[in-house]
Parts: structure tokens; sequence; C-alpha cells
């Protein structure tokens, strides 16, 4: 089901000619020709001042459609002295080329670049923005950047298409990739039409049953491990190769809140040039893919959760472009929203140095399907328990209820009371809470599991139990269990044989204030956030049947299951 964001993604703004309008406060050139290194040209508009000759340049490059005259950032930068360029990506719009997903950015967006720096009108200084697709555009154009461009600022950003889009823990991401991809292809879906995509089979041929085929969605079931593909699709992990300054801005529940802050953590530790570690900034708030918002999901995180990211974005331009002293130049390297308080705090690293890693562990009696079993969470280690057990089917998944999530899902904290009662969940729970707990940073489940299958999935899921009983989810992931030693290290299950499994739960802040538990479910799907796992050991996405599994999860001396959570020591 496509969300009201990705619809107003999708609507494309119209271009009304070439010739500029005398009635506007700015000159506007629209449709001008940029050529690429190929021989292809993209069309942009261009928003300069009416007044002076050379002046600052902000590039957007976008998949959705470039604005028209009514732009309203278009009026307030030509106001404050800059030009604006916005630009069809490649195929799209009044672009030339083929509409490829994120193939040709990295080189287009570093000759358009170029293209800017040359015109008369650019006084030797740049910054780019954009948000989702234009966070990708500028980020997958950095390595290369131009020495012209002077700063950046992606809204929930990507860089790697296949780290931080495609296969998390070594699960197709289905629902972004089939519902966007379809939706960029120009193919309108109704909610009932998009479930039944989503359990197409076999996973390889996705694209296929759409008219006209979507060749590219196949092309991504098809590359499951980073290969050269995925290669050419994100900028090959050379973050010692950026030098811009950047403002990454994104949300918790977002689908990029990983990647928001890994970008901005791999620039810090890695890039050659000094300045450019100092200067790369994060802000994260409570949201989803639409950022500012005061209401996410089901929980109304207050007024500290209102932010204006235009203002924001208008501070950094000014500081690194024009050389404004309007404090900038102070701002902390992670601006964090911290939930269940729900107020912002600035910190120096993430994680953050303060951090207590601690283990919560599961136990049992042996019957933690369900909230209404015995499954519990504490921090002492278990001696002699039983296994808990399920079973996996893949024609009957758990479906996904709030989190991450773009298309397919509801994204942000939503009530799991219901999922948390199918007997394919296990669910541990601690004692209420006599003290605040915060937990932030990156969360990590450490699972000892065997499955009567070849290859299969586990997912965790890190809950809030509030006093009314209502469990709202803060973060969750997966891992496929064929890469359980990495995703270039492909080995199937041995049937029956436990192994340990780390699943990667993403990254959360949040006070689990007196009175709450903390939770953790475990299962094997959620869907359509994931593809199911056939359980076969097939090569992957290839299946045509889905088989069910057994699954069984230990907690005893020798292999003790266990949440590891980033506890932040907080004052009595």
């Amino acid at each position: 089901m496509l969300t009201a964001l990705l619809a107003a993604m999708l609507t494309v703004h119209a271009s009304a000619g070439a010739a500029d309008s005398p009635e506007l406060p700015f000159q506007v050139e629209r449709d001008v020709m940029i050529p690429m290194r190929d021989g292809v040209s993209l069309a942009a508009n261009v928003y300069r001042p009416r007044q002076g000759q050379r002046f600052p340049v902000l590039l957007l490059r976008t998949p959705y459609g470039k604005p028209n005259d009514t732009w309203g950032d278009a009026k307030r930068y030509t106001a404050a002295g800059y030009a604006l360029v916005a630009q069809d990506c490649r195929g799209r719009g009044k672009s030339q080329g083929t509409w490829d997903p994120f193939r040709h950015d990295p080189e287009d967006g570093v000759d358009t670049q170029r293209w800017v720096a040359r015109q008369p009108w650019c006084n030797g200084s740049m910054g780019t923005s954009g948000g989702s697709y234009g966070g990708w555009t500028q980020w997958s154009a950095a390595p290369d950047a131009v020495p012209e461009l002077k700063c950046m600022v992606p809204v929930v950003p990507f860089a790697d298409v296949y780290d931080d889009i495609a296969y998390p823990g070594g699960a197709f991401q289905l629902a972004l990739l089939l519902g966007w991809g379809a939706a960029v292809a120009g193919i309108a879906l109704p909610p009932d039409k998009l479930d039944q995509a989503y359990r197409h089979l076999p996973l390889r041929t996705l694209g296929d049953q759409f008219e006209p085929k979507v060749g590219y969605i196949n092309d991504w079931a098809r590359h499951p491990t980073y290969d050269d593909y995925w290669k050419k699709r994100g900028i090959e992990r050379r973050f010692a190769d950026v030098t811009v300054p950047a403002l990454n801005i994104g949300g918790w529940y977002d689908i990029f809140s990983k990647t928001t802050l890994e970008l901005t953590d791999r620039v810090r530790e890695t890039s050659r040039d000094p300045a450019s570690r100092r200067n790369q900034v994060v802000l994260i708030g409570p949201w989803a893919h639409g950022v500012g918002a005061r209401k996410v999901g089901e929980l109304d995180f207050g007024e500290q959760a209102v932010i204006n990211i235009g203002d924001l974005q208008f501070q950094w331009f000014e500081y690194w472009l024009k050389g404004a002293t309007n404090g900038v130049q102070d701002w902390s390297a992670y601006r964090i929203f911290v939930m269940g308080e729900n107020q912002w705090r600035n910190e120096n690293e993430w994680p953050l140095q303060r951090t207590r890693f601690t283990p919560y562990y599961l136990h049992s009696r042996g019957n933690a399907a369900t909230a209404k079993g015995d499954g519990t969470l504490d921090v002492t280690p278990p001696g002699a328990e039983p296994t808990d057990s399920f079973a996996y089917d893949g024609d009957q998944p758990v479906p996904t209820v709030g989190g991450n999530n773009l298309v397919g899902a509801s994204a942000g904290p939503y009530d799991q009371s219901k999922i948390e009662e199918r007997d394919d969940v296990l669910v541990y729970t601690s004692a209420p809470l006599d003290r605040d707990l915060e937990v932030t940073g990156p969360v990590k489940m450490v699972l000892h599991a065997a499955s009567s299958a070849k290859d299969t999935d586990f997912t965790a899921k890190l809950v809030d139990v509030h006093p009314d009983g209502k469990a709202y989810n803060l973060c969750d992931g997966i891992v496929r269990a064929r890469y359980r030693n990495g995703l270039d290290q492909p080995a199937l299950l041995e049937p029956g044989k436990a192994e340990r499994f780390e699943i990667d739960l993403w990254v959360t802040s949040n006070v689990f204030r007196r009175g709450h538990r903390l939770r953790v479910e475990v299962s094997s799907s959620s869907f359509p956030r994931f593809d199911r796992n056939a359980n076969t050991g097939n090569e992957p996405g290839s299946d045509t049947e889905l088989l069910t599994a057994t699954q069984t999860v230990h907690h005893d001396a020798a292999r003790p299951s266990h949440l590891l959570l980033p506890v932040i020591p907080r004052s009595p």
C-alpha cells in the first residue's frame, strides 16, 4: 500500500516551457539540457535572483519530477542570494536516457556538478539538498565531488543500495523494493493487488507479474550477494574519499535509520580530510520517512519532536556557502531525540562512549510462545533450561505491523498485542522496572537456535511494554541463516544442529520508564517487509513452493540467547 508520502513523492511537477516569467520574483530557465559523459542530456530548471551576476548554487537531483515555478525553496533561496538547479534524473521527466534506479546517479551527479561549476552565474560554491532518493543522489556523487561542492544536506539518505536497502541481514527487503520499484515504474496497484504481488513466486521473476514487466525488480532479486551489479549502484563503501561537510537528517522509524547514523560515523572515522571528519553532523528524531512530525504511528512524541527542517538546512547553507556566523560552527556531531522522555540531546560520538552493553537473557520453562507464555527476560545468565519451539510456515507469515517501513505496512510505533497472540512468536518479557532505563545505540540479538530446514530466517524485535499492557515496537531485524557467518560466506544449516545467530536490530534511543517492561519477540518472518524464506536451501529466489520449518531456540548455560542492549547510565 503506497503511503501518502510516497504518492506525494511520485507527483510530477509540470514545467511550463523554456521562457522566463517576468512576473516571478526570480528568473527561471526551464528544461536546460545538461550533457553527461556518455552523450545523454538531463533536463534541469535553473532559478536565479533577478539582481546580481554570480551566486552560490544549490543542486537538487530527483526522479520524482523537478519542481515548478511555485517551488517554495526557489522563492526563499533566490531572495537570499542563491541560484538553484533542479534536475530530473536519467530517464525521468524531460531527461533523456533509460530509467534504471540507482545505476547512473554516481556519474550523472558528478557530471552535473561539473556543469554547474562552469556556469558564469556560479560563484564557485555549491551545496546539494534533497530527501530519500534525493539524499542518495547527493551521497552517490560525494566520493568524486568537484572542489566547488562545499556542503550537502541529505534527508533520510542512503549510499550503498545493497547494504542500505536491498538485503539487510541477507533477506530481500520485499515491500520497499517491490512496492517502490513498481510505483516508480508507473504501476499503481490497489492494496489488495499489492498484497497479492508480494506473494509472487519465484522471487526472481517478481517484476514479470506487471504489465509492462519491470526488469530491474527481477535484477534486484537475482543478485542476493554484494557483486559487481551492486558495486555500480553505490559508492563502493568509499567513505574515506568523502570530503564534503554533511548534515544528515533521519528518524528512528525511517527505512534508513541505521544508515543515517552510519554514513556520518564512517566519514568521521575514515575520511582522508581531517576537516571533513569533524564536519559530519546528524540529527535523528522519532520520525518515519517523513521527518519533523509530532505524532508517529500510534504515539505522540510531544511538541519537542516538531522541527522545522527547512530552517536547519538554510542555516547549514548560510554557514558553509556564505560564511555566516549563525551557530552552526557549534553544533554537536549527533543530535538525537530520546524517546520515552521525549527530549533532544547532543552527543559527540556514536555509539556513546559511556554505553554499557548489557546482555538481557532469555528464560522460560519451555512455553514462551505468545505473550501469555512463560518467557522472561533479565540480566541473570541461564542455567539448565528447556528449549522453546515453534513452526514457521511461509504461507502464514507473521505480518509486519509498524516499524521501519515506507510501503506495504504502517511505519512507526504500533501496539504489537495481536502479533503476540500468535503461537509462532516467542515472547520474553522483563519484570516491571523499578527505575528508568535508557537504551540508546545499536541493538543486537544473539540467538542460539536450530531449525529442521537447511536454510531459514530468524527475526527479533525490541518492544516497550507500557503499564496498560500495550506493547510498542522500537526496532527489529532479521538474519537469513545461510548468511549467519557473513553475507560473503553463505553456508547451509545442518538440520537440527544449534547455531549462533547475530540479528542486527538496527538503532534506537528510548527511556523505558519506571513501571514499563522490556520485551523481545523472536520469530522467523516479518511480511511483507522481508521476503519469506522457503526453508529449502535452494538457490535464493528460485523457489515456487514454501516448506514449513520447526524452529528451536536454546537458552541455557552453554547457549545463552540474549539481547545485547546499549544501556546508558543515568542519575538516580
